[in-house]
């Protein structure tokens, strides 16, 4: 079953992506572009 979820900016909190997850154990990390901190940062899964 995929959960839809929020990743949301490490550094300023801004949750820009939402995308589909597989596992409910861990939480996604990915390195995506920030529009606000307008650079590339780590995006964590957010509730």
């Amino acid at each position: 079953m995929n959960k839809k979820v929020a990743l949301a900016c490490s550094v300023c909190g801004s949750r820009n992506y939402s995308t589909t997850s597989k596992k409910e154990s861990e939480r996604l990390d990915l390195k995506k572009f920030c529009s606000t901190c307008n650079a590339h940062t780590i995006h964590r899964e957010t509730k």
